[in-house]
């Protein structure tokens, strides 16, 4: 209602404003000839009714336009303080009072109207109650005939101008109205999807859009949907829209009966209890895209599985020859044919521990290639895990004492019978124990517990060491991802945690690991392998 009008594109309110003028300074030019009984007050009250159309010519003037409500109110004093000085509602400028709502008309907008009638009203009522207690007489009879005449033919223009104002006010609202809903036809015929109304759930009344290969719009007005599809497919498209009217949405894919080798996809939504509408676009990109991905993926399946293959031929390739290496090597540095100079005899014992190494690099390299290739097969049997971890533990009790750690063993008392695969469960301690040692400075600290928790086999193997940064945690645990500086890397492939993982998954377990960088690193393995009597 406060909104400001501005003077451009508004010419009638200008004129009006000085009509009014006009007017006034007429009416007040013929009460001063002589004769025409008109008094001071009525010469006031012309110039009083005045006052508005000034203000409204010099507010049009300003950049900012004309305040409304402000305007009305303003015709509103003019008007009721014109009426009283001529002797209230009885008065010849009685009409005055209808100057704020012919201001509104005039200035447009339906609230600004009902506020305009509202000053009216209030001009009146106060006309009609202050002029018996101010003691004011209406005009003369001579005067009153101009007057009346002023104020007649200037409130006649106001409402006028109001009427053509609401007019016009309309018909920019029937353009505007006629300009958005080309515009919205317009959008919906541009649209990249064919979109269509559907009445009653299954009848076609509204087709917008660019249809896909396959569908022609014309035919599907006043058609059932499920009639585009092969009669394969139509049943799927009407259980797709009695869907969409039970739960508000549904989505279908169908081959349409015009191109059997399309493919057609159709959103659903329900927008009225029983009225549907559906985006309807071409489903062809889409799988070839999905066709493209699946046999991308084939192509690495196909590729990691070559691998494996390779990689497990080209382990038992070599390990054959550094069978022999090994035990030509051992028969010299045990001097089962006689005695060695001592350098030939240190050299054999270099040859023995580089293929022992080497033989454990190829063995990890070999598990993790049947692994991946879904060809490695436990050898399940009951046996005491105490027995198993062990056996790590002596075999490891020298690497631990080379390099100056300690390797202490926390076992039950207890038998801890188990069916699992046995070279698996040493391998998972062997491999834990052989990282922890490697990644645990001198004076260190490596400890093994295992024991039965939650009637789980719970093996846990917690180091002193550097410790694991968190960005290579979430690395390890991967084939051939490794943790540490280079030289520690060196050591190893990175199958180690690796196959740790693999065979606990495949005994139905897990591996988790804890680390802080400088405090130690903790890796438990928990699998359900315990029988009944251990559990």
């Amino acid at each position: 209602m406060t909104s400001l009008l501005p003077i451009r594109g508004r010419p009638e309110l200008f004129w009006w404003h000085v009509g009014w003028l006009a007017a006034v300074g007429v009416g007040a030019r013929l009460l001063l000839f002589p004769g025409s009984g008109a008094t001071r007050l009525d010469v006031a009250a012309l110039v009083v009714g005045a006052i508005p159309a000034i203000y409204g010519l010099i507010a049009m003037q300003a950049k900012k336009g004309v305040d409304r409500a402000l305007a009305v109110a303003v015709w509103s004093v003019g008007g009721a303080a014109a009426c009283l000085l001529t002797g209230g509602v009885v008065g010849p400028l009685a009409a005055w009072c209808l100057a704020p709502m012919a201001a509104a008309a005039a200035l447009g907008g339906t609230t600004l109207l009902a506020f305009g009638a509202s000053a009216s009203v209030v001009a009146i009522g106060v006309c009609a109650l202050s002029a018996p207690l101010l003691g004011l007489e209406p005009t003369k009879a001579s005067a009153a005939y101009w007057l009346g005449l002023v104020a007649l033919s200037t409130t006649a223009a106001g409402l006028g101008i109001g009427l053509v104002a609401i007019q016009r006010s309309s018909a920019d609202i029937d353009r505007r109205r006629d300009m958005s809903e080309a515009r919205l036809r317009a959008l919906l015929a541009d649209q990249p999807h064919l979109l269509v109304w559907i009445e009653a759930g299954r009848q076609v009344t509204g087709v917008y859009g660019h249809a896909p290969r396959g569908v022609s719009p014309d035919a599907l007005i006043d058609r059932a949907l499920a009639q585009i599809a092969t009669p394969a497919d139509r049943h799927v498209v009407e259980d797709a829209l009695r869907k969409a009217l039970a739960d508000g949405e549904a989505e279908v894919a169908f081959v349409p009966a015009a191109d059997p080798d399309g493919l057609l996809v159709a959103a659903i939504r329900r927008v009225g209890e029983q009225r549907l509408v559906a985006a309807i676009r071409d489903g062809a990109p889409e799988r070839a895209r999905e066709a493209a991905l699946i046999a991308a993926r084939d192509e690495a399946d196909a590729q990691n599985a070559g691998k494996s293959r390779f990689l497990a031929n080209m382990s038992h390739e070599l390990r054959t020859p550094l069978n022999a290496i090994m035990g030509f090597s051992d028969i010299m540095r045990t001097r089962l044919f006689g005695p060695l100079p001592e350098r030939y005899g240190e050299y054999a014992e270099l040859i023995h521990e580089s293929g022992t190494h080497l033989m454990e690099l190829i063995n990890d390299v070999l598990d993790m290639s049947k692994i991946e290739a879904e060809r490695f097969e436990l050898s399940l049997e009951e046996f005491d895990a105490r027995d198993a971890v062990s056996a790590v533990l002596r075999l490891m009790r020298g690497q631990a004492d080379r390099a100056e750690v300690q390797l202490r063993g926390v076992l039950p008392r207890e038998p801890l019978e188990v069916k699992a695969d046995r070279r698996a469960l040493k391998q998972i301690a062997l491999n834990l124990i052989s990282n922890a040692l490697k990644f645990t400075p001198k004076a260190g600290a490596v400890t093994v517990t295992l024991e039965a928790v939650d009637g789980a086999l719970e093996l846990v193997v917690a180091d002193t060491g550097v410790g694991i940064a968190p960005e290579d945690l979430q690395r390890i645990g991967r084939p051939y991802e490794q943790a540490g500086d280079l030289q520690q890397r060196s050591v190893g492939t990175g199958l180690g945690l690796s196959l740790v993982r693999s065979f606990a998954e495949l005994h139905g377990g897990q591996m988790s690991i804890e680390s802080s960088l400088g405090e130690g690193t903790s890796v438990t393995v928990r699998m359900p392998v315990l029988v009944s009597a251990s559990a």
